[in-house]
């Protein structure tokens, strides 16, 4: 079949699956875009290309597959480049496709040209140049498969207007890619296997720390029921949450610099760490130096860059975490660690207020209490996306996630603005979920224009700002360490409700806790999105709080209420705010 270069793009990405593209057109992929309305693909036409990365993501991270964003040369092509960042960091399968300037021009500094692939080279697994229409084919059919296997992760095609335009030969079945290797089959040596599982067996204080991985390679139930077997708790990452259920009598909560004080304090005192598909994020571990020194560790991941990268362990086991779990589980013998559950049980003593049905209400709104009430509103079974920074860390805490994929977020590079426009790929990815984005006042600005896409696609997605008039994360690092001098965070806002109305969209303020679940009850029981404002309480902090490079046990903590024990483990001589 004889077929131009833009139409090759439209013949792959069609064969392998691809439904849905996220992007804006432009000079260098015009051939392109124009051979789109011969396919049956629903283009969502974006309002800047960093949305169309951070749609590609959400949607990828929502389904499984592969999302796919489309970008013109130059500036087309770098506004792609956070997006793409944010997707290597949590390893999330995309395919970005840019047009690039015609061949004969590359190096001349012509309109709208950039080295896109040069740009990318430390973000992407792979990218390519392509410059003949023939190469067009065998290109993408190995860019989705990189994509999607092994470590999943961004790929970018940057293809010249000239070979877009060109003819030539489409064979499908000869342009498949002809990799070996890109999923390693799990071949672990025995002794490996033989002594992690001694280590599991002898421990007597092991805890699990779940990872995205888990997520990744769909090994939740394994996961679980080797927790289960050997009664180990389990403590999660940010990215792992969803992965082992919250209302497990096992799940501890999440760990790290906001995760809960008694998950980092059982870590310090565990005698075995099992990390399953986690890499030791220094946001996670606190000082190198002195993180869990008492404890063993077991390693499982896919990517053999991670093992002993960031923490030495005892014993790394590369491969599908699934496989190399369901390998494990025979040999683990059932556990009675009952005397070391309630050892943890009593580190958490009566803080945890979390664990409260209804957090006290002083008259002020705080964003928990939004949080912990549209968990409650929404039955735990809402598909959640949060932006990043303050609110972030609220939902992972007080918003219970039962279901895997179910908390979408960015973990590793922590983009402001991803929100947005993640739910949306997410609902295109899976329209029948209830979505909603969670994000902050400072985060929603930097791709609120993204509203016009949700108008234009008549998306049913809620969008719940949660307003208190501060870059809220940045300013709280001012209160404890600069001394409250607050340079550069406060934030003079719009009207989100007048903002919303302008793009057709309904939307109403909340300032007070009795009106948060009617106004999340009124938001669901409408077709379309809907924005609620939340103004919430101003100078609020997260708690707990590890000051970076801190000892991972020695955390700023939560005052606690009157009348209520103070837990042991709670660290002497460090600063606690005042603020409940």
């Amino acid at each position: 079949m004889k077929r131009t270069g833009a139409q090759i793009v439209w013949e792959c990405l069609t064969r392998a699956g691809v439904t849905d593209v996220f992007g804006y057109p432009g000079g260098a992929i015009l051939p392109t875009y124009d051979a789109m309305l011969q396919y049956p693909i629903r283009h969502i036409l974006v309002r800047h290309e960093q949305g169309a990365a951070h749609m590609a993501d959400g949607y990828a991270r929502a389904s499984g597959r592969v999302g796919v964003a489309m970008a013109t040369s130059g500036p087309g092509a770098t506004n792609l480049v956070t997006g793409i960042a944010t997707a290597m960091l949590d390893s999330s399968p995309i395919l970005c496709i840019t047009g690039q300037v015609g061949s004969k021009l590359i190096g001349s500094d012509a309109f709208q040209e950039t080295d896109i692939t040069g740009v990318t080279l430390p973000i992407t697994k792979h990218n390519y140049l392509v410059t003949q229409a023939s190469d067009i084919a065998p290109t993408i059919r190995e860019a989705l498969h990189i994509a999607s296997s092994g470590r999943p992760g961004p790929v970018l095609v940057d293809i010249t207007k000239d070979a877009q335009q060109g003819t030539c030969d489409f064979d499908w079945d000869a342009a498949a890619p002809r990799l070996t290797g890109a999923r390693p089959a799990w071949a672990a040596r025995h002794t490996d296997t033989d002594r992690a599982l001694d280590l599991i067996n002898k421990a007597k204080r092991p805890l699990i720390l779940a990872g995205h991985g888990i997520l990744l390679s769909g090994a939740t139930r394994e996961v679980r029921d080797l927790a289960e077997r050997a009664q180990i708790p389990v403590a999660m990452t940010l990215l792992g949450i969803g992965a082992f259920p919250a209302s497990h009598p096992l799940n501890l909560g999440m760990m790290g610099m906001h995760g809960e004080a008694w998950v980092n304090t059982a870590i310090q005192r565990a005698d075995l760490l099992l990390a399953l598909g986690m890499r030791f994020d220094d946001r996670v571990t606190g000082n190198l130096r002195t993180y869990a020194r008492s404890a063993r560790k077991i390693h499982v991941d896919i990517d053999p860059a991670e093992i002993n990268k960031n923490v030495k362990v005892d014993v790394g086991l590369v491969g599908d975490l699934r496989a190399i779990v369901n390998a494990l589980v025979p040999g683990v013998e059932p556990g009675n660690r009952s005397g070391w559950l309630a050892d943890i049980a009593e580190l958490k003593g009566d803080s945890a207020v979390r664990d409260i049905q209804n957090l006290p209400d002083d008259g002020h709104l705080y964003a928990a209490h939004v949080i912990h009430d549209l968990w409650r509103a929404t039955s735990g079974q809402a598909l959640v996306v949060t932006d990043v920074g303050q609110h972030q860390m609220w939902e992972a805490q007080y918003y219970r996630h039962d279901r895997p994929h179910s908390l979408i977020t960015s973990g590793g590079l922590g983009t402001m603005g991803f929100a947005l426009p993640a739910a949306i790929g997410a609902k295109v990815a899976r329209p029948d979920a209830e979505v909603w984005a969670i994000v902050g006042d400072g985060g929603f600005q930097m791709t609120m224009a993204e509203l016009a896409t949700i108008a234009q696609e008549d998306l049913d997605i809620n969008v719940a700002i949660i307003n208190n008039g501060y870059l809220g994360m940045v300013r709280q690092w001012q209160e404890f360490f600069y001394d409250r001098r607050y340079a550069a965070t406060p934030l003079r806002n719009p009207d989100f409700v007048k903002l919303a109305e302008a793009f057709g969209l309904p939307a109403f303020t909340v300032t007070e806790r009795a009106a948060v679940v009617p106004a999340v009850r009124a938001a669901r029981g409408r077709h379309g999105t809907v924005v609620i404002d939340f103004r919430v309480e101003q100078e609020d902090t997260v708690y707990p709080m590890v000051p970076s490079g801190a000892d991972l046990g020695h955390m700023i903590r939560r005052p606690l209420p009157t009348g209520t024990r103070t837990s042991s483990f709670e660290a002497p001589g460090l600063p606690v705010a005042t603020e409940i």
